[in-house]
C-alpha cells in the first residue's frame, strides 16, 4: 500500500494554534490554556530540551502522568523531532531503571525535572526538523519474555489518527472532549489530544479516572464527549444510580470494544448520550469502528478509514482467524526487536494483530478471544512471564505460573498458582505484599491459588491449560 505524504504532529498543531489561537484548548483541574498559551508553553518546554543537548532522533523518557505540562513536553519533543517515550508513573524504581537502561534515553524527566524544564520562554521555528515517516513515540507494551516491547510509531500514524477520529464520531469545534485515559497511552494521545487538536474542539484532562465523579467532572468542564475503555463502562454502570444522571452535557462517548446490545442501551438511556465503538491497538491507530449510520452491536466495527484520503485501511482475516491489517499508520516495528517485529509485520505490510475474530456479512467483525498469551486486564496489557519472574523470587516460591481468568468488569483478571519449596511456608496475603513491592499495581495477580504442583508438557513447559482455573 502506498504511504501518502502526511502532516506532522507538529504541524497538524500549528495549523490549529494559527486558525484559532484564543479559543481554549486544555483545561485541567483549575487551569485553561488556549491553543496560542499553549504553544507558548511547548516553546518553553523545547527551550528546556534544547539546554539539555536533545535534538532531531534522541529519545526522552517521561512518566507522563496526566497533567498538561506532559502534553507539552510530548509535543515539544515532536517540535524538535526527538522521540517521546511516554511511561506509566506507577511503576516501581525496579521497574523504570529497567525501561531506562533497555531505552537508553537523552534525557529522563520526572515530575522533580519539570519545573526546570519550563523555567524559560523559548521560541518555535516552525514546525521543526521531522517528518511524517519519522518515529514520534516509542509505546511500551509488554512482551511475552517480560522484556518490554516498544511500538515504534510515526507522526504520519498519530496526525491521521487525530484527522480521524472527529470524523468516526462525529465531533465539530463545538465540543469539548473528556478524556482520563492515561497520557502513556494511544487512546488519550492520539485520539484524544490530537484528535481536539484537529477539530479545533477543546480537551478536558482529568488527573485520573474517578467512576462517583466522572460525570460530575462532565458538568464542572461542559464536557460533550469522552473515551473511554470497556471496563469503564461498566464500573459506571455499577455506580449507584442518582436522579441526575442523565442531566449532565454529554452527547457522545467511544469505548472500545462497547457491552453487549442490552447492557450499551441501558448505558446509552442511563446516562443520555450515544455511544459508539472502535477497536484499535498500539501497533496501529487504524484498526475498525462502527461505520457512519450503523450500530452493529457486539461487534468491532469495519476497518477505519480516512475522512480526505479515502480507502487507506485493508482488513482481513488470516487462515487460523486472525485479525490482520494493512495501512499507513501501522508501526515501524519495535524498538531494537527485529525478530519480534517479524513475527507481526510481514514485509508487504500486514500486520497480524494477535486477537482472532470473525468477519461478518456486513463487513464487520466480532472479537473471539486473544491468540497471545497476553492478558488484557482494565485497558493494560500485562506479560505473565513478568509477574512469574517477580513471585518466583520470593524464597518460599519453588515455581509459580500465572493466567488470565474471567472479570465482572470484562477483559482479565489475573490468578496465580504457586508451588511452594518442600518446607517453605508463606500465605497468600504474604505473597500478593511481595508481589505489589516489585509490580504496578495493575499487575498484581487478584487471585492466588497454593498447588502441589504444575502440571507440564513432556517437554517440560507449564501446561496452563491443565490449570484448575
Amino acid at each position: 500500500m502506498a504511504q501518502e505524504d502526511h502532516r506532522t504532529i507538529p504541524e497538524l498543531f500549528e495549523e490549529a494554534a494559527t486558525a484559532v489561537p484564543e479559543r481554549p484548548w486544555l483545561l485541567f483541574e483549575d487551569e485553561t490554556h488556549t491553543y496560542g498559551e499553549a504553544r507558548g508553553r511547548i516553546a518553553s518546554a523545547a527551550a528546556g530540551l534544547r539546554r539539555h543537548g536533545v535534538t532531531r532522533g534522541d529519545l526522552v523518557l517521561a512518566t507522563a502522568r496526566n497533567d498538561p505540562r506532559y502534553v507539552f513536553l510530548w509535543l515539544a519533543t515532536a517540535y524538535l523531532g526527538a522521540i517521546y517515550v511516554g511511561v506509566d508513573p506507577r511503576q516501581t524504581d525496579a521497574e523504570l531503571q529497567g525501561l531506562v537502561g533497555q531505552v537508553e534515553p537523552k534525557l529522563v524527566v520526572t515530575d522533580a525535572e519539570l519545573d526546570e524544564l519550563f523555567a524559560e520562554p523559548g521560541e518555535l521555528d516552525g514546525p521543526g526538523p521531522a517528518t511524517h515517516d519519522d518515529p514520534a513515540v516509542l509505546i511500551p507494551t509488554s512482551g511475552t519474555t517480560g522484556r518490554s516491547k516498544l511500538v515504534t510509531q510515526t507522526h504520519r500514524a498519530y496526525t491521521m489518527a487525530g484527522e480521524g477520529f472527529p470524523w468516526w464520531i462525529g465531533l465539530t469545534e463545538e465540543d469539548r472532549l473528556m478524556t482520563s485515559l492515561p497520557l502513556f497511552h494511544i487512546n488519550a494521545s492520539a485520539y484524544s489530544v490530537l484528535g481536539s487538536v484537529a477539530a479545533r474542539a477543546s480537551l478536558v484532562l482529568l488527573p485520573r479516572f474517578s467512576a462517583s465523579g466522572f460525570f460530575d467532572s462532565a458538568r464542572r468542564y461542559g464536557a460533550t464527549e469522552f473515551n473511554a475503555i470497556g471496563a469503564m463502562i461498566e464500573i459506571l454502570m455499577r455506580q449507584p444510580e442518582r436522579p441526575d444522571d442523565a442531566d449532565n452535557p454529554i452527547r457522545l462517548a467511544y469505548a472500545g470494544p462497547t457491552p453487549p446490545e442490552q447492557r450499551h442501551l441501558e448505558f446509552e438511556r442511563r446516562f443520555g448520550l450515544e455511544m459508539t465503538s472502535g477497536y484499535a491497538m498500539s501497533e496501529t491507530t487504524y484498526g475498525t469502528v462502527w461505520p457512519h449510520g450503523t450500530r452493529p452491536y457486539g461487534t468491532l466495527g469495519a476497518a477505519r478509514q480516512h475522512p480526505t484520503l479515502g480507502q487507506v485501511n485493508e482488513a482481513r482475516v488470516s487462515p487460523d482467524g486472525e485479525l490482520q491489517l494493512r495501512n499507513p499508520a501501522v508501526m515501524k516495528g519495535y524498538w531494537g526487536m527485529p525478530d519480534e517485529t517479524e513475527r507481526v509485520l510481514a514485509p508487504d505490510g500486514w500486520l497480524s494483530t494477535g486477537d482472532l475474530v470473525r468477519e461478518n456479512p456486513d463487513g464487520t467483525y466480532t472479537f473471539l478471544g486473544r491468540k497471545k498469551e497476553v492478558i488484557r486486564r482494565r485497558g493494560e496489557n500485562v506479560a505473565p512471564a513478568e509477574i512469574e519472574e517477580a513471585l518466583g523470587s520470593h524464597p518460599a516460591v519453588l515455581e509459580v505460573a500465572v493466567v488470565g481468568v474471567p472479570s465482572e468488569l470484562s477483559e482479565e483478571d489475573i490468578k496465580a498458582f504457586v508451588v511452594l519449596r518442600e518446607g517453605a511456608q508463606a500465605n497468600l496475603d504474604e505473597l500478593r505484599d511481595w508481589a505489589s513491592q516489585r509490580l504496578t499495581a495493575f499487575k498484581v495477580p487478584s487471585e492466588y491459588q497454593l498447588l502441589d504442583e504444575l502440571p507440564h508438557t513432556a517437554t517440560g513447559r507449564v501446561a496452563k491449560h491443565r490449570l484448575p482455573t
